[in-house]
């Protein structure tokens, strides 16, 4: 009886100490285990949040934007628990105002989300391989921008004492920056357009391929994205893929049987436009890993003219500039090195609007002219590398052609060439077009038309440029934009 009556004291004792809230220290001298009980109810809400945390995370691929409002919620909810037990209040009366701030965190969560989508990003994807034109997939016409740089300070600085590099801040300049929006607008269509063709080419082309099918099914896919429509719209002059010591403007005639092989060197040279706004954009292709070096050096001359270009510099620093970064690179072939060589006799040039070569040109050797860049040009900065002498010369069957801008008619008196000659006006105006072209639309028999309209010099021929044989050529280009407040890389892309 003792003791089971010393069991019942003690029994009562212990509950005695469990409801009291008002002591921290027992008749013993005991802790109060009120720190305890807040202490489990504490990890049986962190063992419902982990819960919560880890249904989440099995439906994270079924609606991403909905478990990502789901897991700040929570957080949000772990976060009012914790400072609600910090500061002891466990009772009714701090609850209201708990539901209240999870309420208001959720629906900040969920702002957060849906203001997460840029109002400029395309709401379509592209299919692969690509099938819908660039406009329809940017239906607000906000397409991709490209790299923006500053101006450069030029080597030599104007001698008005005016610096592009004070552009950026100028609240004159902004406002004539966005007086050319529309045509900003047109060439950063073309570029997407560019730019989705060509990662769509790097995917598939390889030796074996006859160029031709190259060509065409580049062009096609060209004129799929572009949205064809006839002067507003389409390819801006025919594809260049010139093999080895051919530098550049060749492109296989039909009945060319050429095939692109594993030590060959190929640069592939294509422009997209919209309404005469030309994208010039070019990269080489070489699938042997011994001629890295050759297109490392071109690439880099090619982004350090970027870089040197820009409002107030003169044309002869950048192809200084050029110039060193090329011929510091060596390749070495077969045991022997050969030194890279800038091709002094081919440039980079300023872009009119349905005028492919605008009248300056960009050296890529030490010298030229003195002639500064200005505020609004776009220039296509072109650079090839040789392993050859550095010169070019025509060779081979001629291939592309181009109306003569300044040419208003036709003096001709044959029938057949005239026709030729509207034909050429209605399809390709003044911009650079092949002979394949001229037979995909039905032309036949027309060589002899041709020449006379190149004798009468109303249409240009423009044979391939080549170095000497045996020698290796690179080539890398993109258009850029001298805007008022910036530099803008119009055609960069995130493969070169």
């Amino acid at each position: 009886m003792a003791l089971n009556n010393g069991l019942e004291e003690e029994q009562q004792q212990q509950n005695e100490i469990e409801n009291s809230g008002d002591d921290d220290v027992d008749e013993t001298g005991k802790l109060d285990d009120q720190s305890d009980v807040k202490a489990k109810k504490k990890r049986k809400k962190k063992k419902k949040n982990k819960g919560q945390a880890a249904t989440n995370e099995n439906n994270t691929e079924a609606d991403p934007v909905a478990n990502e409002t789901e897991a700040i919620a929570a957080l949000s909810v772990q976060q009012d628990d914790d400072e609600k037990d910090e500061e002891g209040g466990d009772g009714d009366e701090t609850k209201p105002a708990a539901k209240k701030k999870n309420k208001k965190k959720k629906k900040a969560a969920a702002a957060v989300v849906t203001n997460g989508i840029h109002p400029t990003v395309s709401c379509l994807q592209q299919t692969n391989p690509p099938s819908i034109p660039i406009c329809e997939l940017f239906p607000g016409g906000n397409f991709p921008e490209g790299q923006i740089l500053e101006h450069p300070t030029p080597k030599v600085p104007p001698t008005d004492g005016s610096l592009a590099i004070n552009r950026t801040t100028s609240e004159e300049k902004r406002m004539l920056d966005m007086a050319q929006t529309e045509i900003y607008r047109e060439l950063r269509q073309a570029a997407e357009c560019h730019r989705q063709t060509r990662k769509w080419v790097m995917s598939w082309v390889e030796p074996g391929m006859k160029m031709i099918d190259i060509c065409e099914r580049l062009e096609n896919m060209n004129r799929l994205l572009i949205k064809e429509k006839g002067l507003e719209a389409g390819l801006a002059f025919p594809t260049g893929c010139s093999l080895n010591s051919c530098a550049a403007h060749y492109t296989p005639n039909n009945g060319d049987n050429t095939i692109l092989q594993r030590d060959d060197v190929c640069k592939i040279d294509f422009g997209t436009h919209i309404n005469g706004r030309i994208i010039d954009c070019a990269w080489t292709v070489a699938f042997n890993p011994k001629y890295d070096e050759l297109l490392k050096a071109v690439r880099d001359a090619t982004n350090t003219g970027i870089q040197t270009a820009g409002i107030d510099v003169r044309l002869c620093d950048v192809g200084e500039a050029i110039q060193e970064v090329m011929e510091s690179h060596e390749l070495e072939l077969d045991g022997k090195l050969y030194p890279i060589k800038s091709i002094r006799n081919l440039q980079g040039h300023l872009i009119g609007q349905y005028h492919i070569h605008a009248g300056k040109s960009v050296p890529i050797v030490k010298g030229g002219e003195a002639t500064r860049m200005e505020e609004g040009e776009i220039y296509a900065i072109e650079t090839f590398g040789s392993t050859g002498k550095g010169v070019v010369h025509d060779d081979m069957e001629v291939s592309h052609y181009m109306k003569n801008f300044d040419a208003e008619q036709a003096n001709v008196r044959n029938a057949k060439a005239k026709q030729l000659y509207s034909t050429i006006t209605k399809n390709f105006g003044t911009l650079a077009f092949c002979r394949r072209w001229l037979d995909r639309l039905g032309e036949s028999k027309y060589l002899l038309s041709l020449k006379s309209l190149l004798d009468a010099e109303v249409v240009n021929p423009y044979p391939p440029l080549c170095d000497i044989k045996g020698c290796y050529t690179a080539q890398f280009e993109h258009t850029i934009i001298l805007r008022p407040t910036c530099k803008e890389v119009v055609s960069r892309g995130d493969d070169y």
